[in-house]
């Protein structure tokens, strides 16, 4: 295996970073004016983590590819991280809500659409009853909270280096077996030590542990961990994972917000999971904000026996836009004429190829890295070997190649998450596309083994 010079990172960063700025000229006016109004220069503070000096700002998106204001053309595999997964603008989707912004935005009123959607869910997921939010976080927000009310327990449990959004309980992580509050975690409400325990993914002695005392309402889980590199679970661990939450009375909620990529119902349809909660947020609207929640039959008597009509508009669930109609409209146009079977049979190649084109540029150069995939999902990783927890993937994350890796790619046309090295495919991407970031990946690889 062969050891990546540092200095000659540095170097490389620097003469990419010298012809992004030189290229974008119109990108770095607009990010300099936008200093003026927005703290930071952009709408979004973590923007601000895009690999060059300023982030390209976006004149126009369709299917698998965007323009920036300069006119660059690229091949997008960040797809919004997942918001975008069906394509950008996919036609169906749009004229939905096109459709429905004639008749009406929102309302706080149903419309024939919710019960569409929900219909369409259970046929998906297999969870009887649903209910809607505007993003996974409030989902998980919400689904934490009735977890909570039904349990009669305070506390969650997480694994280490999750991520479910903004929810406040799920910013912790383990320093030598004793969890501590995320580093990052800005202005938290309450020590998530108080709220929250946390254990390593696919350690089921740990996750025994810290469930047998009975104080735990809820597990909140992807059911493979994306946030921090792609971790699969290891044979056994779901079905351990549900008889132990079983066991100790405690509720089970999958977060698929990312693991729809898995398929059309998820990784829980893929692989028969039996979740007490459900959260599909993201690509649910084709990019148009909106979320949703499954539950099942015992869930729901329960929810029904604890409400309380007086107050069912102050307990912390809900929002005025939640369940707004264009969301909804929305929603049924995407997972009718969008994200279908068609449409992940589609997807899932181009992944595969990916994977495949960056696998063989590894072993060609040599260097201690490796690639996974779930279904249209593939990231690279800087370690040899797929981790098989939070704390080896995140162990193995190098922020300096990184950042070399996705400016190198972004000069030349692509665009790859932020956050880490994913790969997300749509239905518009093509074997070209996906040949493309090949032949750039396999470029940088090579400078920086020169």
């Amino acid at each position: 295996m062969k050891s990546i010079d540092r200095e000659r990172v540095k170097s490389l960063m620097q003469r990419e970073q010298e012809r992004f700025v030189t290229e974008r000229p119109k990108s770095k006016a607009l990010f300099e004016r936008a200093g003026k109004s927005l703290l930071g220069g952009v709408p979004m503070n973590w923007m601000i983590k895009w690999a060059g000096a300023f982030p390209p700002f976006v004149r126009e998106a369709q299917g698998a590819h965007f323009y920036d204001v300069d006119g660059h053309r690229y091949i997008d595999f960040c797809l919004g991280d997942t918001g975008a997964m069906t394509g950008h603008s996919p036609f169906a989707t749009v004229k939905g809500v096109e459709d429905q912004m004639k008749r009406g935005i929102t309302l706080m009123l149903p419309t024939e659409d919710a019960i569409f959607v929900a219909e369409e869910l259970q046929q998906r997921f297999g969870l009887p009853y649903w209910q809607f939010a505007l993003s996974a976080t409030d989902a998980n927000r919400f689904a934490i909270r009735l977890a909570r009310q039904i349990t009669k327990r305070s506390r969650i449990l997480v694994f280490n280096w999750c991520y479910h959004g903004t929810v406040d309980e799920s910013f912790i992580t383990l320093k030598d077996g004793v969890g501590q509050a995320r580093r990052g975690n800005i202005g938290p409400p309450v020590d998530p030590t108080v709220t929250t325990k946390v254990v390593e993914f696919n350690d089921v002695a740990a996750l025994e542990q810290a469930l047998e005392s009975a104080d735990v309402a809820c597990v909140l889980a992807e059911p493979v961990m994306t946030n921090v590199g792609i971790v699969h679970p290891e044979p056994g661990y779901h079905q351990a994972l549900r008889q132990l939450t079983e066991k100790f009375g405690t509720l089970l909620i999958i977060d698929e917000t990312h693991t729809i990529c898995a398929g059309p119902g998820g990784y829980t349809r893929a692989e028969n999971l039996d979740p007490d909660f459900f959260i599909f947020g993201k690509a649910i609207a084709g990019g148009v904000p909106g979320a949703a929640y499954g539950f099942t039959e015992a869930v729901a008597t329960s929810i029904a026996k604890n409400q309380n009509l007086e107050d069912c508009d102050t307990g912390g669930i809900g929002g005025t836009l939640a369940g707004n109609a264009l969301s909804l409209a929305a929603m049924r146009a995407t997972l009718t004429k969008v994200l279908t079977k068609d449409a992940f049979a589609r997807m899932i190649p181009p992944a595969e190829r990916w994977t495949a084109g960056v696998q063989k540029a590894i072993a060609d150069f040599g260097v201690p890295w490796h690639v996974t995939r779930l279904g249209c999902r593939a990231e690279y990783q800087f370690s040899p070997a797929p981790p098989k927890n939070g704390a080896q993937a995140h162990d193995a994350m190098d922020f300096e190649l990184e950042r070399f890796m996705h400016l190198y790619a972004m000069n030349r046309g692509i665009l790859l998450t932020p956050f880490h090295n994913m790969a997300l495919m749509s239905p518009q991407t093509d074997p070209e596309d996906v040949d493309q970031h090949t032949r750039v990946f396999r470029e940088a690889v090579k400078e920086l083994v020169a």
